[in-house]
C-alpha cells in the first residue's frame, strides 16, 4: 500500500500562497485544495494569477490536488447561468494549476421547505457541470455540506447514484453537524467516495482536531485505505483567538479551550499534527 497523499485548504494557515506554501512544506504535506488566493476565492482568480500560483507551486515541488470551488452554493433558486460561467472559467484555472480534483455542492433548499421538491432541479444543475466539464481532466467531485440537497447520507447517495459522473468526497464533520452519524454515512456511501475531508466535530458540531471528535475518522480513514483510497485534504476549521495575547499580562496564561489556537498557523499545525497521531 502506497504512502497516503495528504493535501490541504492552506489558506487556513495564511490568505497569501507564499505562505501557504511554506506551511505545507514545513508540515511536510503534498500539495493544496486551492480555496483562498492572496485574499481572493478562486473563482474570481484571474488566468495570470493561477500561472503564477502554477509557477511557485511547481518550484516548491508541491501540486494542487483539487480545486476547492463554490460551485453549487447557491440557492437552488438563484438564476443559474452567471454561476455556470464561473464554473467555466474555473475549469480553465483547474488546467492550468493541473488539478486532478474539482469540488462542487448541490445548492441550498429554501428553509423549512422539503428538499424532494428541488430534487429534479438538483440533478439538471449538477448534470449541466458534469457537461460542462466533459472533455476536461478533472474528477467532478460532490462535497456533503450543511443546508444544500445533499447534506445527509441518503440524499448523497441519490446524487452519487443518479448522476454517476460525479464521485463522493466524504466530510464527517459536516455530517455531524447535520445528526447524520458519520458511521452509517460512511457505509451507505463508501464505495462512492474518492476522497476525504479530515475535519472532525463533537455531538453539539464543534470542530475539533481529529480524533477528538465523534466523527469515527479512525475507522473512515482505516476503510478507506483499505478500499484503495490515496488522498485526504485537512480541512482544520478550528478555533482561533488571536486577540489573546493581548488581554494576557506577563508570565499569565488565560486558561481556555484546549482546541482554540492563537494564530491561523497555530491552528494549522494543530490539525496536521492530530491526523498524523492518529
Amino acid at each position: 500500500m502506497e504512502a497516503l497523499k495528504i493535501y490541504a485548504f492552506a489558506d487556513e494557515a495564511s490568505s497569501s500562497v507564499d505562505e501557504q506554501i511554506k506551511a505545507m512544506k514545513e508540515n511536510g504535506l503534498d500539495g493544496l485544495e486551492i480555496r483562498g488566493v492572496d485574499g481572493t476565492n478562486i473563482a474570481d482568480i484571474t488566468v495570470e494569477k493561477a500561472r503564477e500560483v502554477r509557477k511557485k507551486m511547481d518550484a516548491a515541488g508541491l501540486v494542487t490536488w483539487s480545486i476547492g470551488s463554490p460551485s453549487g452554493k447557491i440557492g437552488i433558486n438563484d438564476e443559474f447561468a452567471p454561476h455556470l460561467d464561473k464554473f467555466r472559467h474555473m475549469l480553465e484555472i483547474a488546467d492550468i494549476l493541473g488539478a486532478k480534483m474539482f469540488r462542487l455542492f448541490s445548492f441550498y433548499m429554501p428553509k423549512d421547505e422539503d428538499p424532494a421538491v428541488y430534487r429534479d432541479e438538483v440533478m439538471a444543475r449538477l448534470n449541466a457541470f458534469c457537461d460542462a466539464a466533459q472533455g476536461s481532466a478533472v474528477t467532478l467531485c460532490h462535497e456533503n455540506e450543511k443546508g444544500i440537497y445533499g447534506d445527509i447520507a441518503p440524499r448523497c447517495l441519490d446524487i452519487l447514484t443518479s448522476v454517476p459522473r460525479l464521485k463522493g468526497i466524504f466530510d464527517p464533520a459536516n455530517f455531524i453537524q447535520c445528526s447524520q452519524d458519520t458511521a452509517q454515512g460512511w457505509e451507505m456511501l463508501r464505495d462512492k467516495i474518492i476522497y476525504l475531508h479530515v475535519k472532525d466535530a463533537t455531538a453539539d458540531g464543534r470542530v475539533v482536531p481529529a480524533g477528538n471528535g465523534i466523527g469515527n475518522l479512525k475507522m473512515i480513514v482505516e476503510q478507506f485505505r483499505q478500499q484503495g483510497g490515496e488522498a485526504v485534504t485537512l480541512e482544520p476549521h478550528l478555533t482561533v483567538f488571536d486577540s489573546l495575547a493581548s488581554l494576557e499580562r506577563e508570565g499569565e496564561k488565560t486558561r481556555i479551550d484546549p482546541f482554540t489556537y492563537e494564530t491561523p498557523r497555530k491552528a494549522f499545525d494543530a490539525a496536521v499534527s492530530a491526523f498524523r497521531a492518529l
